[in-house]
């Protein structure tokens, strides 16, 4: 017999992972970045793509930031001492545009809203320069900078539609709907109701509203001899005043005085 030609055994491939399982490699979805000589992204492409994400980030911001204003909060700066004690010249305050649009008003709510005609003089603006206008004027649309109050008022409400609401009984207070409301938790110290009478039925779609310091407040009692009556239409409310953020010192939550009102009837 003759010697059989002998079995070779193929030699296994070494293995490149160190851990003898191959790797699937994952793709990133983007492509490849130019490499220079030394195998590294480019110093432009890299530049490129840092202002890329730069941009994307700041458009992004912006546009959440009007969505924001627009649809939920918007920031306003208290210019007169109409609602001291509760807000002072100076102060910076959320305000929910929830209201009224899904949130009804109540009485007692703090709220922002346009000038019904002629309660306030005309506004001149601060001149900023034309890009510093410019600035401002974008800065306050996307919400960024707090809207400026040269067309708009802050009081709060004291009669809804339908309520009947006078001053003063035989103790000095308002009634609503023949219910005495002691108004403590918000008149200024030393205030008095009203030192002025008025007896008045608030109209469908309307609402009567006082400031916080009664005696210097130009509020639905100083206006009674107007068009409107000193009512201020439901549709010009932007919103109602929930906190003040600004400065930090005078932050807190403002919160519907609700005992004040809470035994007056529905008209």
């Amino acid at each position: 017999m003759t010697e059989s030609d002998p079995v070779t055994h193929p030699q296994p491939m070494p293995d490149p992972s160190p851990d003898g399982i191959h790797h699937a490699g994952l793709g990133t979805g983007r492509p490849a970045a130019h490499a220079s000589g030394n195998g590294r992204p480019g110093a432009a492409s890299r530049g490129l793509g840092l202002l890329r994400e730069t941009a994307i980030i700041v458009v992004s911001a912006l546009v959440l930031s009007w969505l924001i204003k627009t649809l939920l909060v918007q920031a306003f700066y208290i210019p007169s001492p109409s609602m001291y004690d509760t807000l002072v010249e100076g102060d910076r305050v959320m305000v929910s545009r929830l209201v009224p649009r899904v949130l009804d008003i109540h009485r007692g709510d703090i709220v922002v809203f346009k000038d019904p005609g002629g309660w306030l003089d005309p506004y001149v603006p601060p001149d900023h320069g034309p890009i510093g206008n410019a600035v401002v004027t974008g800065l306050t649309a996307v919400g960024l900078m707090p809207q400026d109050t040269g067309e708009h008022l802050i009081k709060r409400v004291i009669g809804l539609p339908g309520d009947h609401v006078t001053c003063c009984d035989a103790d000095g207070q308002v009634d609503v709907n023949g219910v005495a409301i002691t108004e403590t938790p918000y008149l200024r110290p030393g205030q008095v109701p009203s030192k002025a009478s008025f007896d008045v039925v608030v109209p469908d779609g309307m609402l009567f509203v006082l400031g916080d310091n009664r005696g210097d407040s130009a509020d639905s009692r100083a206006h009674l001899g107007n068009p409107g009556g000193g009512f201020v239409p439901v549709d010009n409310v932007v919103g109602t005043a929930f906190a003040t953020v600004w400065p930090f010192p005078r932050a807190t939550w403002h919160r519907n005085p609700g005992d004040v009102f809470e035994q007056v009837p529905a008209p």
